[in-house]
């Protein structure tokens, strides 16, 4: 029986407010990388959902999903473990909610950072993957016109997903 190859699924919110981008500094297996609030999809939870609690539990910023920017694909190989994996990446813009500053971070989060796309792009080297300044590029070609996102109610969830014993914090 051959094996069945099945990409990481990832959910990440793409956030700006006053000019500027919400990042996260993170301890890698490369090293220190900058990323948006991002993390694997969990069980039981719609995408959006997904993001919207990556980035509370890394960033303590709650968010609102607005739309689904896109989806992304990429391959990653540790230089350090040689760990060959393939990312699947729900990207999606959100707006600031709340900041909770009593809230700790996840662990492997040094801090939050908000940064103008020209420090973003000047930072690319640091970037923990190629889909960090793509997201970013995508989404201010949406907010300059030049490209739609997909209404929230075209990522859909059966309700089959949400059934069952849920995780903690899933509603």
């Amino acid at each position: 029986m051959s094996e069945v190859w099945k990409p990481s699924v990832t959910v990440a919110a793409i956030v700006e407010h006053q000019g500027k981008f919400l990042m996260v500094e993170e301890h890698t297996t490369d090293g220190i990388k900058l990323n948006q609030p991002a993390g694997h999809l969990d069980p039981g939870e719609t995408p959006q959902f997904g993001a919207a609690r990556e980035t509370l539990e890394e960033s303590a910023w709650e968010v609102n999903p607005v739309g689904l920017l896109g989806i992304y694909m990429s391959r990653y190989t540790s230089s350090r473990t040689l760990e060959d994996v393939t990312y699947l990446r729900f990207a999606f813009a959100a707006e600031v909610i709340k900041h909770h500053t009593d809230r700790a971070l996840d662990e492997g989060i040094i801090r939050t950072i908000w940064m103008t796309v020209e420090e973003l792009r000047a930072t690319q080297d640091q970037h923990r993957s190629p889909l960090v300044m793509r997201c970013v590029e995508d989404f201010l070609n949406w907010k300059a016109g030049k490209q739609p996102i997909m209404p929230l109610e075209h990522v859909y969830t059966h309700p089959s997903v949400l059934a069952g014993p849920m995780p903690p914090g899933v509603s």
